[in-house]
């Protein structure tokens, strides 16, 4: 019997990397084009032909023809987001209803849960998280807590659980004195988006996934965020609330781990977070701010300015080992294409004393110890092979690879989908 393959492609920092460009570069290599964890807070851009798309909840894929798309059960779904994305990207002539499926197990982001998310950063007060208030975290907690909602109860006696978990989250929000609030045009449209899911094949992913593998079709497993926001192996609690490292693959899309083949890291040539939390590497000065206006370093969904740094080789280490990465892919390294000097971080100092591993807490007392590189000053957004980069930037992938100890396979040169190198 032939068996097919399941290569995982997620971040290595805080997220906001380039997955969606790279998991479209990829696709003419799979089948399948699976999401398996996150809700519509996270936004893969991707541009090519001259048209710019910014995805939330369909998986990348959903631009070649021919290849199934999976939304697992490891994520949140916001019906009236997910509609409104969906409907977007049909008007651009992509035909969705017969590429996408959807997990029955995928929990459902209610109304109350915005709410909640907007009331839970009140109460915080200084140490807001820095949510985008999409309602992912306490849709999160209700799934962990069992009191969620799924996508597969639409189908059976939804108004009495929907009612039930309405009246919980009424009662949460009252005990947080957060009463000011009206839902009803929002919760008219988030069941517009219930109907129109409907219409989506809505399926048991775990055995669909499955059975493709004994067909012995390729599947490319897709993420959200980073592994720096992974809520057990991230910065938390200034994290997300899933599981964005690649044991996430297994339990968001029901595969098991030996199933695992190549797991592609994707990280950018320096580092960016969007919201409060630890950035070791942050710049608070006019190059930070000129990472920021090259790398056009702004949320896709949110427009929220990110915070840029150099990048964290520390975290980075971490990042490859708790994901057992095989191959790292590094995006827009065009960015430092006329900076003079280049620096990244080896190594830390906490309380006076050298480190090159991650520690616990990294909110305080942590800094960074650099290493110089001199830039290449050259234009390679239109170069076509690595053999026309320049030698100082082959200087800096090699010493990368090194203190990585892994290899790059693919260098992003700008964002069309065309400024992709992939090495030898």
């Amino acid at each position: 019997m032939r068996c097919g393959k399941v290569d995982v492609l997620l971040g290595l920092q805080w997220g906001d990397e380039g997955k969606g460009k790279v998991v479209d570069v990829l696709t003419p290599n799979y089948d399948v084009i699976a999401r398996f964890q996150g809700g519509p807070n996270a936004g893969h851009t991707l541009e090519f032909e001259g048209e710019k798309y910014v995805l939330r909840s369909i998986p990348s894929g959903i631009f070649q023809g021919g290849k199934t798309n999976i939304i697992g059960n490891g994520v949140v779904v916001a019906p009236d987001f997910f509609m409104n994305e969906a409907k977007e990207l049909e008007k651009s002539g992509h035909n969705l209803k017969d590429r996408l499926l959807i997990s029955k197990k995928a929990h459902l982001i209610m109304p109350t849960h915005r709410l909640l998310d907007a009331a839970n950063e009140v109460v915080k007060g200084k140490n807001k998280v820095g949510t985008t208030g999409k309602g992912i975290g306490p849709a999160y907690t209700d799934k962990i807590s069992r009191n969620g909602l799924r996508v597969g109860d639409i189908f059976d006696n939804f108004e009495e659980k929907y009612a039930i978990c309405k009246l919980r989250h009424e009662k949460m929000l009252m005990s947080l004195n957060y009463t000011d609030y009206d839902i009803s045009e929002t919760e008219k449209v988030w069941r517009e988006g219930i109907e129109y899911m409907k219409q989506f094949r809505i399926i048991d992913s775990e055995y669909e996934i499955n059975k493709m593998l004994k067909e012995g079709k390729s599947i490319l497993c897709e993420g959200a965020q980073g592994t720096m926001l992974d809520v057990d192996f991230g910065s938390y609690p200034f994290v997300t609330s899933s599981n964005t490292v690649c044991a996430g693959a297994c339990t968001g899309l029901g595969i098991g781990p030996n199933k695992i083949g190549e797991v592609y890291g994707i990280m950018k040539a320096y580092c960016t977070r969007v919201g409060a939390g630890p950035f070791p590497t942050e710049l608070f000065d006019e190059t930070g701010n000129r990472l920021r206006d090259l790398g056009h370093e702004y949320g896709a969904v949110t427009g929220r300015e990110r915070r840029c740094g150099w990048i964290d080789l520390v975290a980075l280490r971490y990042a490859i080992t708790v994901n057992g990465v095989t191959q790292l892919i590094m995006m827009k390294s065009d960015v430092f294409d006329d900076f003079d000097t280049i620096k990244a971080c080896v190594a830390y100092r906490q309380e006076g004393k050298k480190i090159d591993h991650f520690p616990y807490n990294i909110e305080e007392g942590i800094e960074p110890i650099y290493k110089e590189f001199p830039g290449w000053k050259t234009n390679m957004t239109k170069f076509t092979s690595e053999e026309q980069f320049p030698k100082e930037f082959i200087d800096y992938i090699n010493f990368l690879e090194i203190e990585l100890d892994t290899p790059i396979k693919i260098i992003s040169i700008g964002p069309d989908r065309d400024q992709t190198i992939v090495r030898k």
